[in-house]
């Protein structure tokens, strides 16, 4: 095969590559595994977006500051085949969830487990590349 079909090849496959999955990030560039949050408030909306879901919930503080918290789960297929639906995480819903704190201090975290009112925990976590367990 000459140079020029074989760049040409190159160059088609790789546009033919869907732009979101160039977006896609690892969970070290935007997660600090060194800090670990635990989180326990209300659900005010479960999000099913891809690449991740979003789990979004409000917590008061020890100070009585009520903060707005989204936090990254995976990605809503992985979700359902662990047993998730859309009803898991109704609004209201106190949870307590385990998890990793954005790099840039915002109120956003990465989830691994969310512990349910009744004591039943689902896993939320991502297994995105450099996530707890991924290596």
């Amino acid at each position: 095969m000459n140079r020029t079909l074989f760049v040409t090849l190159v160059l088609f496959v790789i546009s033919s590559v869907p732009v979101s999955a160039f977006a896609h990030h690892s969970f070290a560039s935007e997660f600090d595994i060194n800090q670990p949050v635990e989180l326990e408030g209300l659900v005010t909306r479960m999000q099913w977006s891809n690449p991740h879901a979003w789990v979004h919930m409000e917590i008061t503080t020890s100070d009585g500051e009520k903060q707005q918290w989204m936090v990254e789960g995976g990605a809503p297929n992985a979700l359902i085949r662990r047993g998730w639906n859309r009803d898991s995480l109704p609004s209201g819903t106190a949870i307590k969830v385990l998890g990793y704190r954005a790099r840039d201090g915002s109120f956003r975290a990465n989830g691994t487990d969310i512990t349910l009112p009744d004591g039943s925990k689902l896993f939320v976590g991502s297994s995105g590349r450099g996530a707890p367990g991924s290596e």
